[in-house]
């Protein structure tokens, strides 16, 4: 067994995404999940790129914090603000949680290793597959059915695609946000939003009615499902987000899956977005490339798969887990975190708290 997961020293894992607002990043549920276990010590780095990111005042939960440049900002500025950081820290392993974020890292993977920087995250190929603008053909290719697409790059294709797909549809952005669609002028307006916040090319996709079902899964790399839990969503938010789910209990989402990673190898965490339509078939809607905002559910239900992909990532061998409790909820809910003006200058003047 690693030296770093008995305890003999203490691990520092840097984790970012520590936004708790409305559409939450993962962050703070990863770190609730790591610190719920008991079988290593840990010091938690976090890493913004707001001021105003809650995580970065739950100081029960975060020992320190710094800013990390924006995603745009491409994989020189971060490996220099990593090397700052870790000539402080000594990190041992950081945990990535936006979707933005994970090409630089996936990219600078080998030069973190280099520096005793481990991660745990899938390799470049992996994670092309399964990103948005491909997902249609990579279903095809493996079996799995994912909702016909049509990927555009101005406003005037949708007329065009509208008939060929039919309407209700729904507008998505490369990285996030999702807007259902009944007429020409909704899905015109809803362009344009997603492309004013994320950029192009919008993908415009097949509407499937029935169930969303939400997966956890964890991969170790070698195509074997360490750990899976579906959840449904019991309160939706306007963005389409659970502010409440319970676990399930059924087999067909959980081989569903077993199956993508093992086509994949997929290696680290991911969640797949399920539509379970009318007459029982199972659509992949989206495959979000890493923990969800709802991952501390796993860890309540009987597997942390944060806590697991730590021990994984320290060179541990972790046994695929296939018992949870089912009927497991959470319930999301905002409480008003107090700081004083002197912690914002803080990490707003010198990127550090």
């Amino acid at each position: 067994m690693n030296k770093a997961s008995t305890g003999h020293k203490k691990i520092v894992i840097a984790v970012s995404a520590l936004n708790a607002i409305d559409s939450p990043g993962p962050g703070v549920a990863v770190i609730r999940s790591i610190r719920e276990c008991k079988d290593f010590e840990v010091r938690i780095i976090g890493l913004s790129y707001e001021s105003l990111e809650p995580g970065l005042y739950m100081h029960d939960l975060v020992d320190k914090s710094y800013q990390i440049p924006y995603p745009s900002g491409g994989t020189d500025s971060l490996l220099a603000r990593i090397i700052h950081i870790h000539e402080i820290e000594t990190i041992d392993l950081i945990i990535p949680n936006f979707d933005a974020e994970l090409f630089n890292f996936i990219k600078l993977r080998d030069k973190l290793s280099e520096m005793g920087i481990h991660t745990f995250l899938p390799d470049l190929d992996q994670f092309e597959a399964r990103d948005k603008i491909k997902l249609y053909q990579f279903g095809k290719k493996h079996g799995l059915m994912v909702p016909e697409d049509k990927i555009i790059y101005e406003a005037n294709q949708l007329e065009k695609v509208a008939k060929e797909l039919n309407y209700p549809l729904v507008i998505k952005g490369k990285f996030y946000d999702a807007i259902i669609v009944n007429t020409l002028e909704q899905a015109q307006k809803a362009f344009y939003k997603i492309q004013a916040k994320w950029g192009l090319p919008i993908i415009v996709q097949e509407f499937i009615n029935g169930t969303e079902i939400n997966i956890a899964a964890l991969g170790d790399g070698e195509g074997n499902a360490v750990s899976i839990i579906p959840m449904r969503k019991l309160y939706i938010t306007d963005k389409g987000k659970a502010w409440a789910g319970i676990t399930l209990d059924d087999d067909a989402f959980i081989e569903l899956a077993r199956k993508f990673i093992k086509v994949t190898k997929w290696r680290g965490g991911c969640e797949l977005e399920v539509m379970q339509s009318l007459d029982g078939k199972s659509y992949i809607m989206e495959v979000n490339p890493r923990f969800p905002a709802w991952i501390y559910l796993t860890a309540a239900a009987g597997q942390n798969q944060p806590s697991m992909l730590v021990k994984m990532a320290l060179g541990e061998k972790v046994e695929p887990v296939t018992e949870y409790e089912v009927g497991k909820i959470f319930v999301r809910y905002a409480w008003d975190l107090i700081t004083t003006i002197s912690e914002f200058q803080k990490i707003s003047g010198t990127g550090e708290l």
